[in-house]
């Protein structure tokens, strides 16, 4: 596969569903997404991007909007592990936070295992900042790091 920098991201389809399954299958169980909730997030109240390199989809993001709600919440960020730290992450994370302003949200908020510290290293790079600890969120009890970020889309985002 070639550099990073070549890689494009798009709109995720259905057609998709068994690439960003295939990406999952590398990660632990308690991590992964089966086929059936990839399913829902592509077609529920989602913004889903994916990374495509080379002709192969690499990493995906999905972004999760509440009604009358000012935040959206990203539900999921991965990368292939072969390619994570070359950048992916960070343009997927872009792609939501633009396609998070355009759908008029004020802030983006996510959560990451408090042990994942590559993520959330990313995410404090970007502009996120810990406004709590969720102890006992992931299904094995570790604790979550939530995190949000002003996206700057309207007045009142300045509070």
């Amino acid at each position: 596969m070639s550099d990073a920098g070549a890689v494009q991201i798009r709109l995720a389809s259905a057609a998709d569903l068994d690439a960003l399954v295939g990406i999952e299958d590398s990660f632990p169980d308690e991590d992964r997404f089966a086929k059936r909730t990839w399913k829902r997030l592509l077609i529920g109240h989602t913004v889903a991007h994916v990374a495509v390199l080379d002709g192969t989809v690499v990493g995906a993001a999905v972004l999760l909007f509440r009604r009358g709600s000012r935040a959206a919440r990203l539900y999921t960020l991965s990368v292939a592990p072969e390619l994570q730290g070359k950048g992916i992450a960070r343009q997927l994370l872009a792609a939501g936070e633009a396609a998070a302003k355009q759908k008029g949200c004020e802030r983006m908020r996510l959560e990451a295992r408090e042990s994942n510290q590559n993520a959330i290293l990313l995410y404090e790079r970007s502009g996120y900042r810990v406004i709590a600890r969720v102890p006992g969120y992931y299904p094995n009890g570790e604790t979550a790091v939530r995190m949000e970020k002003p996206l700057g889309s309207s007045e009142s985002s300045s509070r």
